[in-house]
């Protein structure tokens, strides 16, 4: 039966949540069956059919079953055009998403997060602590990263996950969506026979997942012999192995231990009553990681109540109240400087025990001893060099609705984010590291609040019916963080903010960010006899970070489905038992985002000079109080097929155009500034989307099913500002990252090997060596590659016979490049596996050439190993080119078996279900040239330099042990 759903913004001013279950209770949704039904923007419930754009939904058990610490990692592999970009830094690190390329030059281009309808802010990486918002991402000292928000969510609480990736998909979030949004629905009271209690619980172990390629035929020394008295030297170029009395030691497995995770979840589901449920939960992670002296906790508990009362049951409420506790100890600094000990253990000669290094190193005040005076010790690093973090996250939302009659409505939605984070980091004295102390305190809330008033009429016009929804919106969302730090205290290890002699040195930062969003949206639907549909939405934002003139700007979306099959059956009958279900689809639609707080307007900071006077000085950023917002336009057609009734098909194109980006062009340091905020450029992506579902064998004792999924992406940098063709995003030393005019997302520059590069010489392309016979690096930089992958694919095969299942996730990533420091750091220190070609290390004339007055003659000088990785590696970090690879990787990511105890078993025990089940996740690496470096870990997570490998710690493979019994 066809129905009109209106909905009229109310109270636009009224303080409401953005929560989730805007259902439309049409008669085609009560009928629909139940995985044909999904939640879409502001969780209004439609049926698969009507929508006019992509669409996936990930259902909450498999999120479960992947057993990750970190939830967002249970995403990789099973959605279409979705990206999983990791850091590379204990269990506690940060993973990000990315949908559909890279839409933003400067923004993180996640997209927004939403559970139960409640925003959840989802940084990842370090913390701004400044105004300006910029990271500290420095190559030798860069800021811990603090983990993501989606991080805090436990899996078990978790019904669905609904990823909205075209605009027209996300439109309604407006400048918040533009990255796409992912809808996590929780899970509500149902009754389940029994108790309603449910019991899981899991024991995990964690090792490395992958080790860098290494030679084991030198130990510790210079030129092949070993070292001199009182030498610092501690690389790998010494005497061989063989015909030696020497051992040799794996250090990395030495040091990291097997790690342990335990999980224990409670939770209680019943009907109380009739029109009342309730779900309580609550959960406790404890992950001893694989780094020593470094664990990560978090207590989760959530309650969740709906009903529906009152005189014919008018009213409608849900009520929901979620608390997270987290603790994270020690958590693994990234760099190349002292605060990272991973450099010390990675680069160890294998002819000495690191555990010859433990003993008495484990406390606090003690001397380090090492193998070199001036060195840090590892083991003293994990246990002096401390630091701890507590984070206390609310996460509330409220719904009531109230049904006037058959056809008017009215609800009321209220919603928050709220957390609390105190970080606290110590050095003690015993080290060439400074006596140090930093302290923080973070508070962070987001308030949402929404109003509207829903008519529905059946029959409007004879087969024609529709919707339409009107809204309003207030969001205010504010951080506020006070920073110390300082490396001079007057009494060694007294951790105390008054304990220093420099307080022009103190670096004492405090911000706040501070940013409101008022907004009126509109959505509508028109469909003809159930089989022709036409969506639109019309968002119009006011954001405070825009001058008054720009503040408001206009988003709209339109979209189309036209089912096939039922159009056809409904005009003259016809079907078919081979194609039993076909739709085509196509949506347009314009999104964007706006700037970050206090981009505006010039003004000045106040610091100190030398002698505790205070001074005001110039921020970096010219900034331009005309800018407007940045636009996002998407445009995406495709169809949805089933073949058999048993075999799914959903086929995409899309194509995202960004302009006016509102970047940091860099300017002359002479002008007072080193950058100038604009609003110009653009870039684009597109690309092709494949998702594939069906069960292959469906029988009653026996099922296989195979969902597959595949993905394409075309990104095209349009333009910057005017004459300007490369726009900075990361890097350090002789390694950029760019956005650069005509190449894709993510250039990598940098030095290559000096060659003949004039195509008429008959040397052509050789290398071009010095007079000592060793390489040589250009001068300028050069395009190497670009980080962005070609193509994205995952691919899960289930198996269930009776009471046994067995599934297991290939999934891969197709070209991009990715720099690894990792790789340079091992090769100067003698340890990579190319330093010793088949575990030899004879003396070698390179295939060169010596260019002497403007002439080439053919290179006759021998020279050893070390001497050619000493010239590869000069400088932070050598010839660029050497240690570009190819980020191109397969793995088997993960593999889970489980059964379930047959119910007849438990028919006289209180016992109403049992299931055992064991995962086990990154599995094997099936294909990979990045020589044992793990092309998914990644340096500066808050950055959009994404393909930067900086000596990023082991990735890991995990087994997991999990029982599950329901009472």
């Amino acid at each position: 039966m066809n129905k009109l759903i209106i909905k009229i913004g109310l109270l636009p001013s009224l303080f409401v949540g953005l929560n989730g279950l805007y259902g439309q209770n049409t008669d085609s949704t009560k009928a629909a069956k139940i995985d044909e039904i999904v939640v879409t923007a502001y969780g209004a419930k439609k049926e698969k059919k009507t929508l006019g754009y992509s669409f996936q939904d990930v259902k909450g058990q498999t999120l479960v079953d992947a057993k990750e610490t970190n939830v967002t990692n249970a995403l990789a592999g099973k959605v279409a055009g979705l990206q999983v970009v990791k850091g590379g830094f204990g269990p506690a690190s940060s993973s990000k998403i990315n949908l559909r390329g890279f839409n933003s030059l400067k923004g993180d281009n996640q997209p927004l997060i939403v559970v139960d309808g409640v925003p959840l802010s989802n940084s990842a990486g370090s913390k701004a602590k400044q105004n300006d918002g910029y990271y500290n991402n420095d190559f030798w000292n860069p800021d811990l990263d603090m983990g993501n928000g989606l991080a805090d969510i436990n899996a078990e609480d978790i019904e669905s996950i609904s990823v909205l990736k075209g605009g027209a998909a996300s439109a309604l979030y407006g400048s918040r969506g533009g990255n796409g949004v992912i809808l996590i629905t929780t899970k509500t009271g149902k009754r389940k026979g029994g108790l309603g209690i449910t019991y899981s619980t899991s024991l995990g172990f964690e090792t490395i997942f992958m080790k860098p390629d290494m030679q084991d035929s030198f130990g510790l020394g210079l030129n092949g012999t070993v070292n001199p008295a009182n030498s610092d030297n501690t690389t790998s170029w010494g005497p061989a192995f063989e015909g030696s009395d020497m051992k040799r030691y794996d250090n990395l497995k030495n040091f990291f231990k097997t790690g342990i995770n335990s999980q224990h979840t409670l939770s209680f589901q019943e009907n109380l009553g009739e029109g009342t449920s309730l779900y309580t939960s609550a959960n406790y992670l404890n992950d001893n990681s694989q780094i020593p002296n470094s664990k990560f906790e978090r207590f989760n508990f959530m309650a969740k109540m709906n009903s529906n009362f009152g005189a014919n049951k008018r009213w409608t409420s849900e009520v929901k109240a979620q608390y997270i506790s987290t603790k994270a100890k020690n958590r693994p600094s990234g760099g190349k400087g002292d605060g990272n000990y991973y450099p010390n253990i990675l680069l160890m000669p294998q002819n000495i025990d690191i555990r010859d290094y433990q003993q008495g190193q484990m406390q606090n005040n003690v001397q380090s001893r090492w193998i070199t005076p001036n060195g840090i010790n590892p083991y003293w690093s994990a246990y002096n060099g401390l630091n701890a973090d507590k984070k206390d996250r609310f996460l509330l939302n409220g719904y009531l609705k109230y049904q006037f009659n058959d056809w008017l409505s009215g609800d009321v939605r209220l919603g928050t984010d709220f957390y609390a984070l105190n970080a606290d980091a110590r050095v003690w004295t015993g080290s060439s590291r400074r006596n140090a102390y930093a302290t923080s305190e973070e508070k962070f809330y987001e308030n949402n609040y929404i109003a509207s008033l829903t008519a529905k009429k059946d029959n409007l016009l004879g087969k024609w019916g529709g919707s339409v929804s009107v809204y309003g919106q207030m969001m205010e969302t504010r951080t506020k963080a006070l920073y110390f730090s300082t490396q001079n205290l007057i009494v060694p290890n007294v951790f105390s903010v008054n304990n220093t002699s420099d307080i022009a040195g103190i670096a004492n930062n405090e911000i706040d960010f501070w940013k409101k969003i008022n907004s009126v949206f509109a959505s509508a639907e028109i469909n003809y006899d159930g089989y022709w549909f036409i969506n639109a939405t019309a968002r119009n934002d006011w954001s405070s970070t825009l001058a008054i003139e720009n503040r408001s700007y206009f988003y709209p979306s339109v979209s189309t489905s036209l089912v096939l099959t039922e159009m056809l059956n409904k005009l003259n009958g016809n079907t078919s038992k081979i194609l039993t279900f076909a739709k085509l689809r196509a949506a347009y639609a314009i999104t964007g985002n706006s700037l970050n707080p206090y981009e505006l307007y010039n003004t000045y900071k106040l610091g100190a000079d030398p002698n505790g006077g205070a001074i005001l000085g110039r921020k970096k950023i010219l900034y331009n109080s005309n800018l407007h917002a940045e636009k996002l336009k998407t445009f995406e057609v495709g169809a949805d097929l089933k073949f058999f009734n048993r075999v799914s098909l959903d086929v995409s194109y899309f194509k995202n155009t960004a302009t006016d980006q509102l970047i940091d062009l860099p300017m002359n340091p002479l002008s007072g500034y080193e950058y100038r905020k604009i609003s110009s450029g653009g870039l684009s992506n597109s690309g092709i989307e494949v998702v594939v579902n069906t069960d292959i064998v469906k029988k009653e004792n026996f099922t296989w099913n195979v969902n597959a999924n595949f993905s394409k992406l075309k990104s095209v940098i349009d333009r910057i500002d005017g004459e300007v063709l490369k726009y900075p995003l990361g890097g350090f030393d002789n390694v950029g990252f760019f956005a650069e005019v005509g190449m894709p997302y993510g250039s990598i520059y940098g030095t290559k090997f000096l060659r003949v590069e004039d195509p008429n010489s008959p040397h052509y392309g050789k290398l071009i060596v010095g007079q000592n016979g060793l390489p040589q690096a250009t001068a300028e930089q050069y395009y190497l590659g670009d980080q962005t992958p070609r193509a994205l694919f995952g691919f899960t095969n289930s198996f269930v016979y009776k009471n046994f299942g067995i599934s297991f996730l290939i999934d891969g990533r197709i070209g991009g490049k990715f720099y690894s420091s990792t790789q340079s750091a091992l090769q100067k220190a003698g340890l990579a596996a190319d330093t010793a070609p088949g575990g030899r290390r004879d003396n070698f004339v390179l295939d060169a050439v010596v260019q002497q007055n403007g002439a080439y003659t053919v290179n006759t000088k021998e020279i050893t190993q070390q001497d050619y990785w000493a010239a590869v590696t000069a400088g932070n970090l050598g010839i660029t080119e050497q240690n570009i690879y190819d980020a191109t990787n397969i793995r088997l990511r993960n593999i889970q078996l489980s059964y379930n105890f047959p119910k007849s078993i438990f028919e006289k025990l209180a016992l109403q279900s049992a299931k055992i089940s064991f995962t086990a996740n990154n599995v094997w690496m099936i294909y990979s040239k990045a020589k044992g470096i793990d092309p998914e870990s990644v340096f500066a997570i808050n950055s959009n330099a994404v393909g930067f490998e900086n000596l990023s710690f082991p990735t890991t493979r995990s087994y997991l042990f999990s029982i599950t019994l329901g009472f």
